[in-house]
């Protein structure tokens, strides 16, 4: 038999059926080349758009935020670059993720699982973070599980190296790298800096396979270089922890200032917190008392009212004030001293022994308005203009509303509240032979333009009296330093509890400056309620001040001034010559 005889080479196909088979191969045909054309043509900007949807994404590229440094440039706010994950809910079928991929994920990233359907249930949403700034190594297995849809993103999250330490002044950021408070959101417009955005083509994963257009180029935040000096920052916050803790006060702060050119040198309160540690932040601690919070301030308020009082000629240096054993009526209020043991009393006295009554007479010697101009003038009841966000204004009322008790309290620091960076500030005056300093937290690199408040002659007479508060028979002898003539003003101010003065509730300062011969540096202290038994200013607040002022001027390398210094000095010059 042969090839072509073969039976099943002799079954023809029909014609009918050849005929169909080639009817239906040229329709196929037809219809895919129909179906192309549509695609390519008709229906191509919908179908280009849901792919781009797809693949094609633009993103965004985060501009990493300035530097906070201090003076020295040393950084106290840095970003370091972190992953979030996110996910793309209208690539995600929840229905078809294994319980197991699910149970992962919460695990990786802990959410809760019902969280976590909830954000991947989102499907008319093309974006939807579901852990933001995770370490890389977490990050990384929320990725190697391999759910398509899911995806990273680099941002910075903002770290704080000396956390507690600086945390009130220095602030804190949001999850969006927004200052919230402090210095971080002072200088928000300079530190932010502008994202950049990118054309990119992710995967079925959304992983990105390739980069194409760059929309807009990113540009970093600024640098900002503060006044506030490291080193300085650490001693104030140690000390004043130590105070605090000691004493068992409510709070504390400490403002150390260059007494030339204003710039805030340190800055602290305690109890603080920890800026790194979201998940603990306590709120009531991120506010910065010695700015944004005002007291009365006692005694420290009477080298000002001395001031206005020279300034106005109302007093001399040499007035000799009676005192009448340290008791005074006005009207049916009584003034008192804690101390009376003299009834005549100079008016460097008067600032030496911290006399209430001494410090009311001369106050009523003087026309209320020229004593509101100084206190005004050193900057009490306005703003400091530091640019600290929410620093208080205080309260100076004014003068045409004074009765007679009222000008005599506010003389010894009661019925006025302030800042305790404007109380420092003021002083500036005596540093700077009249003139007011404004206040600066950046680095400032030549001497600002300060304003005449009182006289080169008051402001070097005050000065003097308050040098004798630190020497034998003053009120602030624990506030001296071996080596330097020093000057300050002790202050203890009863509470104002529900609008009434409390019996036992005090707030204990001490203000100063030195060294005398020229002043470099001013630091001011105030403890909030003290409660282990002490709390006058100089057994609770001028401890604080000595420990701070004296490690200041070796820090800076001051030289001493006291009076046996020089002395010793001049000997052995005389020795040389």
């Amino acid at each position: 038999m042969t090839l072509k005889s073969h039976p099943a080479l002799s079954n023809r196909l029909p014609v009918w059926r050849a005929r169909l088979v080639v009817i239906l191969f040229f329709a196929g045909f037809i219809s895919l080349a129909a179906r192309a054309l549509y695609c390519q043509s008709i229906n191509k900007e919908f179908l280009q758009s849901q792919a781009e949807q797809r693949s094609d994404r633009r993103v965004e590229l985060i501009a990493s935020r300035g530097v906070i440094k201090d003076r020295n440039s040393q950084p106290l706010a840095i970003s370091t670059s972190v992953d979030s994950v996110y996910a793309v809910p209208s690539e995600i079928d929840l229905d078809q993720l294994s319980e197991e991929k699910i149970n992962a994920l919460t695990e990786i990233l802990k959410v809760s699982e019902k969280t976590l359907k909830q954000k991947l249930s989102q499907r008319d949403r093309d974006f939807v973070y579901l852990k933001r700034q995770l370490p890389p190594n977490q990050a990384k297995k929320a990725i190697n599980l391999g759910i398509g849809g899911i995806a990273l993103e680099t941002e910075y999250k903002r770290y704080y190296p000396e956390a507690e330490i600086f945390a009130q002044l220095i602030g804190y950021t949001s999850l969006d790298h927004k200052g919230q408070e402090g210095l971080e959101r002072a200088f928000q417009e300079s530190l932010s800096g502008t994202s950049g955005s990118r054309s990119v083509v992710r995967d079925n994963k959304g992983r990105i396979v390739e980069q194409t257009e760059l929309i807009r180029e990113v540009e970093n935040g600024e640098d900002v270089i503060l006044s506030i000096d490291k080193r300085l920052q650490f001693l104030a916050y140690r000390e004043l922890q130590q105070a605090a803790i000691e004493h068992k006060a409510k709070s504390a702060s400490v403002v150390v200032l260059n007494a030339q050119t204003g710039e805030v040198l340190a800055l602290a309160n305690y109890p603080s917190f920890n800026p790194n540690n979201r998940a603990t932040f306590d709120f009531s601690r991120t506010r910065n008392k010695a700015i944004v919070d005002v007291y009365e301030p006692g005694s420290t308020l009477k080298p000002i009212t001395i001031a206005a009082a020279l300034d106005s000629h109302a007093v001399k240096e040499d007035s000799v004030i009676d005192i009448e054993s340290g008791f005074m009526r006005i009207g049916r209020r009584t003034i008192s001293d804690s101390h009376p043991d003299e009834s005549l009393l100079t008016v460097s006295q008067i600032i030496k022994k911290s006399s209430n009554v001494g410090s009311a007479k001369i106050a009523l010697s003087m026309e209320p308005e020229k004593f509101w101009n100084v206190l005004s003038g050193v900057g009490f009841g306005e703003s400091p203009e530091s640019q600290f966000p929410g620093e208080a204004s205080g309260v100076l009322r004014n003068f045409l509303s004074w009765k007679p008790i009222e000008q005599a309290t506010i003389s010894y620091g009661h019925g006025v509240s302030v800042s305790l960076l404007q109380l420092a500030r003021a002083y500036t005056i005596f540093s700077n032979k009249g003139e007011i300093a404004p206040i600066s937290f950046i680095k400032v690199d030549s001497t600002p333009v300060r304003r005449r408040v009182i006289s080169e002659q008051t402001a070097q007479a005050v000065l003097k009296m308050l040098e004798t508060v630190t020497e034998e028979g003053g009120t602030g002898t624990r506030a001296r330093i071996a080596g330097y003539r020093v000057a300050g003003k002790t202050g203890t101010a009863h509470k104002l509890v529900g609008g009434k003065y409390s019996a036992n509730q005090y707030v204990s300062s001490f203000v100063g400056l030195a060294p005398v011969s020229d002043p470099s540096v001013i630091v001011a202290v105030m403890i909030d309620e003290p409660s282990a038994g002490k709390y006058y200013g100089s057994e609770v607040a001028a401890p604080v001040f000595k420990n701070v002022m004296e490690g200041a001027l070796r820090i800076l390398k001051i030289p001493g001034d006291s009076k046996v210094l020089q002395e010793a000095k001049s000997s052995q010059d005389r020795g040389n010559g």
